[in-house]
């Protein structure tokens, strides 16, 4: 473990001597795949952090001479931004008049009808490589639908800020739902340009379908690269800290305690109304595109201020960090209601819930999950496209 912790540090150490202007994002190649697009009718997958020097894909496909005919967007919109779990509606860009299908509404999947007259889908969103942020499984319901038609998918690959380590239990198939859908770990360490060749590689499309798959893949990006990203990925993912406390905070989802929704630091924080002994308290509020009626909404919380984590712990990079959920359950654990139904969805196990209130320790958790992480480092292998 001590070696770990030093690699962790190193890494982090190292995180200036990777600056994000050397990579270029999948969509910044554009002469690896515009000649893919010619002549086609094109569907894009894309929303406001799908970028070419700061002008949307959209934009930048358009003005190249690519004729676009639909946009579909995930969890959050297209340009607009609203918040986790809000439903999204049809409607036109306003800036092109190009119909924009909403994949986070009344579907996740697009109809034979969305489908009709696209002879190619880009995919370009940036994911940060948790398994229940949703984008993957939008990814994966657009190849399925596409593969039913044969129209070709290219995904134009991004950073993974979190793509350096591998951690969480392995979901199991009876919670599979769209916050989970595959047999992952809660943290896969991989693009979504790698994950999406695992999901055609593997089988994982209904009925064993394959994909017409393209990746256009980085350039001078590693695992191991830093890469400050330019556009919030979503509107409660709003730093670079927040983006790493996310795997170990989003379990907290699962519970009765707040993450810092309905403030300016959701997912850099933590508490409840009932948490004792903490000096540090925040109180949720209406921030309409964030979240409109946050948990504990006008209610004084007292938790945790985690906005400076990862500069005083530098060691504590590439885990999840489990102890802070334990500490809030031994804290509010006379609640019958501290976990709620969604907890086992978002661990994609009811172990780890039962591992909790049964008082294991974090490192025998840790240990539990290991068998399941060793058989998913030999599938992640295989898809690789980076070092």
């Amino acid at each position: 473990m001590k070696g770990l912790y030093a690699l962790n540090l190193l890494l982090f150490l190292a995180i200036p001597l990777f600056p994000a202007a050397q990579v270029r994002a999948g969509a910044e190649r554009t002469e690896k795949y515009l000649p893919l697009l010619e002549g086609k009718r094109i569907g894009v997958v894309a929303n406001r952090a799908s970028t070419v020097g700061g002008i949307n894909t959209v934009d930048t496909l358009i003005r190249s001479g690519c004729r676009i005919v639909k946009i579909f967007s995930p969890e959050h919109g297209f340009r607009e931004e609203t918040e986790a779990g809000e439903a999204v509606a049809d409607r036109n860009d306003p800036a092109t008049n190009i119909p924009v299908i909403s994949l986070y509404g009344i579907r996740h999947k697009p109809s034979l009808q969305d489908l009709d007259g696209i002879d190619l889908m880009i995919f370009d969103i940036q994911d940060v490589g948790v398994r229940f942020y949703t984008y993957i499984s939008t990814l994966t319901m657009v190849m399925e639908a596409c593969a039913g038609q044969n129209i070709p998918v290219v995904v134009l690959d991004r950073p993974n800020p979190n793509g350096f380590f591998i951690d969480g239990p392995v979901l199991e198939p009876e919670y599979a739902s769209f916050v989970g859908l595959h047999t992952v770990p809660v943290v896969y360490g991989m693009t979504i340009g790698e994950y999406a060749r695992m999901v055609n590689g593997e089988g994982w499309l209904t009925d064993g379908i394959s994909c017409i798959l393209t990746v256009i893949p980085l350039e001078g990006w590693t695992h191991y690269t830093f890469t400050e990203l330019p556009v919030c990925p979503s509107p409660n993912l709003t730093t670079m800290n927040a983006i790493y406390l996310y795997p170990s905070l989003c379990l907290f989802e699962g519970t009765d305690v707040s993450v810092g929704r309905g403030t300016c630091t959701p997912f850099e924080v933590f508490g409840h109304p009932e948490m004792k002994g903490f000096s540090f308290s925040f109180t949720p509020e209406s921030i309409p595109g964030m979240s409109t009626n946050p948990p504990w909404k006008g209610l004084r919380c007292y938790g945790l201020d985690l906005r400076d984590f990862y500069r005083k712990h530098p060691g504590m990079f590439g885990r999840i960090n489990l102890s802070w959920l334990m500490m809030a359950f031994r804290d509010l654990g006379s609640f019958p209601d501290f976990f709620n139904a969604y907890f086992d969805k978002l661990a994609g196990t009811h172990s780890l819930r039962e591992q909790i209130v049964a008082g294991w320790t974090e490192s025998r958790i840790r240990e539990s999950w290991q068998e399941g992480l060793q058989t998913f480092r030999q599938i992640r292998a295989k898809y690789l496209l980076y070092e």
